[in-house]
């Protein structure tokens, strides 16, 4: 059974995201606000009357949008690019941008210059924009468009490159340039702190440079990632989860952007995922076995009764994928992440 919402509205989503949009992007000084991307997922896969129950449980965490500090502008844009206190400025000005362009167009032209950025807020800019434009593609509508401006507003802010790291030899499979990454090992507390340690990812794919081979290799790479969530997920169960969606993030875009964008997608989207499982892959992977087998529906069911934003982001990204050792590895957030109460 397609467990995805084939309506073409059922207003839940423009609701819960309005709702959410007076809220910032952030809570507890910079932990990121997963409401919009957890709402639009919940009305992807049939859930739509869900979002507002769970919008309730996780009202503690929406906190009042940022102020303003001063307009970004077409001359001032890169001197504000990669500031946090500008996360209000630069809503704005995809606000006001999105009001005069196309979507599409916008996207075009601020893809490029935000993707050498994506590690920001923990990779989860490019995750709320993959949610905002899936969206759009089944949509258009104020809110939708109003949630790309709040989303590129988010990424532009918090941009932030990693350069200098070594090329380490990979492999031909993206399972095993993921296998053949080294991990950083303790000592690093915090996000950007285990992320300055990266220092040498393997090299996987990067000669490719035909858009259609480039999506397959991304495809390839979401695949890999989800799946290695059920063996090595227990290194970290939360921030492992983006191994897999930050990289499904870039590849719900894909189809949205010029294609001459698509191979350069797929290079950063590696060194996402690569880093990601640098800095928390654990000792030794763990056999798992899920104990049941259960259908997609079952599984959106499971996510949405334990209610944590990483445990249904992942799932949505499990369906994306659609084979049972994804949904596998879906049930292994379950058992792994503490239920949202």
């Amino acid at each position: 059974m397609d467990t995805t919402d084939t309506s073409e509205t059922s207003g839940y989503l423009e609701e819960a995201l309005e709702r959410v949009h007076a809220s910032g992007p952030e809570h507890e000084g910079w932990l990121t606000n997963h409401a919009p991307m957890v709402v639009e997922a919940l009305a992807t896969h049939g859930r739509a009357g869900s979002v507002h129950r769970w919008l309730d449980l996780y009202q503690d965490r929406l906190e009042d949008f940022p102020d303003r500090t001063e307009p970004v502008t077409d001359d001032n844009w890169r001197s504000a690019l990669g500031d946090p206190r500008r996360i209000a400025d630069w809503t704005d000005h995809f606000s006001r941008t999105l009001g005069e362009r196309p979507w599409r167009d916008v996207l075009a032209v601020w893809w490029p210059r935000l993707l050498p950025g994506l590690y920001g807020g923990a990779t989860h800019t490019v995750i709320r924009v993959g949610h905002a434009v899936r969206a759009l593609e089944a949509e258009e509508n104020a809110p939708r468009v109003t949630e790309l401006a709040h989303a590129l507003g988010y990424w532009a802010a918090r941009h932030q490159p990693v350069t200098g790291l070594v090329a380490l030899p990979g492999a031909p499979s993206a399972a095993g340039a993921l296998d053949a990454v080294p991990a950083i090992g303790p000592g690093h507390l915090g996000f950007r702190n285990r992320l300055a340690a990266v220092r040498r990812l393997p090299v996987w794919a990067d000669e490719v440079t035909d858009p259609d081979l480039a999506k397959e290799r991304l495809t390839e790479l979401v695949r890999a990632a989800t799946h290695r969530y059920a063996t090595h997920g227990h290194g970290e169960p939360t921030m492992l989860v983006h191994a897999a969606t930050a990289p499904n993030a870039v590849l719900r875009a894909l189809d949205s952007l010029p294609r001459d964008l698509w191979a350069p997608s797929l290079h950063a989207a590696w060194s996402a995922s690569a880093a990601v499982t640098a800095m928390y892959a654990p000792v030794e992977a763990v056999a798992y076995a899920p104990p049941a087998r259960l259908a997609p529906e079952e599984v959106v069911e499971r996510a949405l009764a334990h209610g944590d934003e990483h445990v249904i982001k992942l799932t949505d990204t499990a369906l994306d994928v659609g084979d049972e050792q994804a949904l596998a590895a879906a049930l292994r957030s379950v058992e792994l992440s503490e239920p949202l109460v």
